[in-house]
């Protein structure tokens, strides 16, 4: 049976793996142990039984302004809706703590098409939200796409 939960740190090593095993495919960026620890509170985790399924953070960048990211499922679970509530329950969270705004920076724009997220041009996200981006190996030639959902 699914349960959604916030993130431990007995969970670093699953997640970390889950991310990094898309990252060698070229499906996500890659996160290290150092950022997960860091960011830790942001992650929510899907698990099935005890194993860790699926996972993905919400990270408020501004005021009012939020990033999906991190979001990864595990392969034998894709189609299963995993990712869809992760994003909801993601957007659940940020709207409660008043965002207004979230955006996605992925290499999957038609998953987040599918969850309402309308793809933009990166210059129209304000200048914070690339503070993080200096310490990626492809900065500055970013091939991600953006996307953005307004809050209802």
């Amino acid at each position: 049976m699914l349960k959604y939960r916030k993130a431990t740190f007995d969970d670093v090593e699953h997640i970390h793996k889950l991310i990094n095993d898309y990252a060698k495919e070229g499906l996500m960026l890659s996160r290290s142990r150092n950022s997960i620890y860091e960011n830790l509170r942001d992650y929510l985790i899907a698990e099935d039984g005890e194993s860790l399924v699926g996972c993905g953070a919400l990270h408020f960048v501004w005021d009012r302004l939020a990033e999906i990211r991190s979001l990864a499922v595990d392969p034998a679970m894709k189609k299963s809706g995993i990712g869809r509530r992760l994003v909801e329950l993601l957007e659940e969270d940020g709207k409660e703590r008043g965002a207004r705004l979230f955006f996605t920076l992925t290499y999957q724009p038609g998953f987040f098409a599918k969850c309402a997220y309308v793809e933009t041009a990166k210059e129209q996200l304000p200048q914070k939200v690339w503070k993080e981006c200096v310490y990626c190996p492809l900065y500055p030639y970013c091939d991600e796409v953006a996307l953005v959902k307004h809050a209802e």
